[in-house]
């Protein structure tokens, strides 16, 4: 079993986010969880990445307690479990290549990290990186000076610099304009595609998870209620995941229940 979750839970005073959360994935999938503002869709992510303690349940991955790590070896889980966040968390003023080279902080000496020196080959393969992504003659510029989806994918290449076993994108797309939304899940899905990597995606619309997801997990008020293959999103799931008064104008901004049968599943490597 590569990643087990067993009835995790994460409760703030008499509030519970995530409550009993359970599921496996055996081999490296692209998943989307899915669910309305406050599902608990983030609160898992970060139970997952160490970044929030758990309240009760486990987390296994390849059979070992993720939840049990501490010190050194939880710092090297959350470089093997490298996240993406909605806001980027660039640095604006530096260059790219230098916030992509801050993907290695973890494994590099305090004296490096003081002076913000890098290896010569790690130049080279962050550059390598912006160049895969599509981005690489942005290396010099600052942060700052780039789109939104621009610097979302100097994010990704920063995640990639940590060689992770496991990429967790939290809203990676809630921020952005359609065309670049666009861009940054078919870089997701190429990551997961070409390098065999598990992407573990929270997203707000139904389109996007269809579109690019091998399998979607739903979330309401906490728990899983739908857990399936994008084909099986009908819309009789959607309105248990956003529940059944809604309009769907949160669940989506270009699906309605109209047109949530018309969107293709995904287009698998395979086919």
């Amino acid at each position: 079993m590569l990643l087990h979750v067993d009835a995790l839970t994460k409760t703030f005073g008499r509030n519970t986010a995530v409550d009993s959360v359970s599921f496996s994935v055996e081999t490296p999938k692209m998943i989307g969880v899915i669910g309305r503002s406050g599902a608990g869709k983030s609160t898992l992510l970060r139970m997952i990445n160490r970044l929030t303690d758990a309240t009760a349940g486990d987390i296994r991955f390849e059979g070992e307690s993720v939840l049990a790590l501490r010190g050194r070896a939880r710092r090297s889980w959350q470089s093997d479990c490298a996240m993406i966040f909605q806001q980027f968390n660039l640095v604006p003023r530096l260059d790219v290549v230098s916030n992509v080279l801050h993907g290695t902080l973890n494994r590099r000496s305090t004296l490096g990290t003081l002076f913000n020196l890098f290896p010569s080959e790690d130049i080279h393969r962050a550059i390598g990186i912006l160049d895969r992504l599509g981005i690489a003659e942005h290396a010099a510029k600052r942060a700052e000076a780039l789109s939104g989806g621009q610097q979302q994918r100097v994010a990704i290449a920063r995640a990639l610099m940590q060689e992770p076993r496991m990429i967790l994108a939290d809203e990676p797309i809630a921020s952005l304009d359609p065309m670049n939304a666009q861009t940054v899940m078919e870089s997701l899905r190429r990551i997961h595609e070409e390098d065999g990597r598990m992407v573990i995606c929270n997203l707000h619309t139904l389109d996007t998870a269809r579109r690019y997801c091998d399998r979607v997990i739903g979330m309401r008020a906490g728990q899983v209620v739908f857990d399936g293959s994008p084909e099986e999103l009908s819309t009789a799931a959607a309105r248990e995941i956003y529940g059944a008064d809604e309009t769907f104008s949160e669940a989506s901004t270009s699906t309605s229940l109209d047109t949530l049968e018309a969107v293709p599943p995904v287009a698998r490597a395979a086919e």
